[in-house]
């Protein structure tokens, strides 16, 4: 299984995030694979990082600037996380505010509309 998975839900794109830990390491990774979206025109994105049962302050931070340019693009980024893992998250830059967050990929499809 790949670290990172792109699959399509009509005209919503799913970043799959296979990995327990989305850390500074990854963090990279994923605001460039988010950047290559957005500059693909894809306006409604989803980051499935339901596998993930840790994420740092460097890996949030990198989607937070994702979902600025996507929303400067007329987008949207929702993201799917446990809420176990959600509860444990400090408030950096907002996180909890700023995104919509879901419990399962379904929840967030649902919620992005016709």
């Amino acid at each position: 299984m790949l670290d990172f998975e792109k699959q399509l839900s009509g005209d919503i794109l799913i970043e799959k995030i296979n990995l327990p830990r989305a850390t500074t390491v990854e963090a990279g990774i994923i605001k460039k694979r988010l950047f290559e979206d957005i500059h693909l025109s894809k306006k409604k994105i989803i980051v499935d990082m339901s596998e993930c049962f840790f994420i740092d302050e460097i890996f949030l931070g990198a989607l937070v600037v994702s979902l600025k340019r996507s929303r400067e693009n007329g987008g949207d980024i929702k993201v799917v996380i446990d809420p176990s893992v959600l509860k444990k998250i400090p408030n950096i830059a907002g996180f909890q505010k700023v995104f919509e967050n879901y419990s399962s990929v379904e929840d967030a499809l649902k919620n992005f509309g016709p």
